[in-house]
């Protein structure tokens, strides 16, 4: 699976990176960061919940 960020949306917020901190980094400027944009069977849980976390829908995962 593939995670998609809007980068429009995205304000930084860091709730990605407190579900899935191994997928998700707010840089120092405030800034996201993917570490993978392509995402394995166990981490998808983590990311789906990322996805429904973000309160801006910035995230979405495509198949």
């Amino acid at each position: 699976m593939k995670i998609v960020v809007d980068w429009n949306k995205c304000t930084g917020l860091g709730i990605c990176e407190s579900l899935a901190p191994d997928v998700f980094e707010v840089n120092e400027a405030g800034e996201l960061e993917l570490k993978l944009e392509v995402i394995s069977d166990d981490q998808v849980s983590g990311v789906e919940e990322a996805v429904a976390g973000c309160p801006t829908e910035a995230l979405r995962l495509e198949r």
